[in-house]
């Protein structure tokens, strides 16, 4: 038995029509139609054919998985998660600024090493020549300048670095109808499952909050406490990062 047979066998022994069910999900019905011939390419993909099929499965009254796991058998060519995709997607701020630093460190180093070299120059051709005792107290005023500039910069790098403290919050109210989603917080994966159509849920992260949804049109997003225009049409696919 098929992944759209099975379908097809469930939706009726429920008693629920293929408009009915495509009104419950926010789909056309003709997609319903297609996915009971156990036709998914107009799914837009495996992770949105998969939610559409764990929706079903919902309204239907089975477990989220019951479909899934057929589709997987038949059809799925990769088992990759949403969460793995959406951590593929992001824009990773803490490994740009750790390659920074590493850069700077060698630099540094590469930096202290010509000063030491080139004062031991300095010192071994004091010591070669003679007349050079008077020249010798000389630079000693210079060292003294060095050390003035030196702290000069400390101040700036304790300045910039102070303001980088803050958090990312994010609210999703179904208004308009259901979708399946995906919330990553901080890199650590919070919920994967439907929000229905009159649900909010709010999620707070230190650095960042990626979603994922099925149905953008459906669901409104508010950042940080600002609502955003619609991040997609309806039963579209789409994958953001707040920070």
């Amino acid at each position: 038995m098929s992944t759209g047979s099975e379908l097809r066998d469930q939706r009726e022994a429920a008693g629920i029509s293929k408009d009915q069910l495509a009104a419950l999900i926010s789909v056309r019905a003709g997609l319903i139609s297609q996915m009971e011939l156990n036709d998914f390419s107009h799914c837009g993909g495996d992770t949105y054919a998969r939610g559409h099929l764990k929706n079903i499965a919902l309204r239907l009254g089975l477990a989220a998985d019951y479909f899934v796991e057929m589709y997987n058998a038949e059809h799925s060519s990769e088992h990759r998660g949403i969460h793995d995709q959406l951590l593929d997607n992001n824009v990773g701020t803490i490994p740009r600024e750790a390659r920074k630093i590493s850069w700077k460190l060698p630099a540094l180093i590469s930096v202290a090493i010509l000063v030491v070299a080139g004062s031991i120059q300095i010192v071994v051709s004091n010591q070669s020549s003679v007349t050079t005792p008077e020249v010798v107290a000389k630079p000693s005023p210079v060292a003294s300048v060095t050390p003035e500039a030196t702290p000069t910069p400390a101040p700036t790098v304790s300045t910039s670095a102070s303001p980088s403290t803050g958090s990312v919050s994010l609210v999703l109210e179904a208004t308009r109808g259901n979708s399946f989603i995906n919330v990553v917080v901080d890199g650590k994966s919070v919920i994967k499952g439907s929000i229905f159509q009159g649900e909010t849920k709010s999620y707070t992260g230190a650095t960042s909050v990626s979603i994922y949804l099925s149905n953008p049109a459906g669901v409104d997003v508010t950042h940080n406490g600002k609502l955003l225009s619609p991040l997609g049409g309806q039963n579209q696919e789409i994958r953001r990062t707040f920070r």
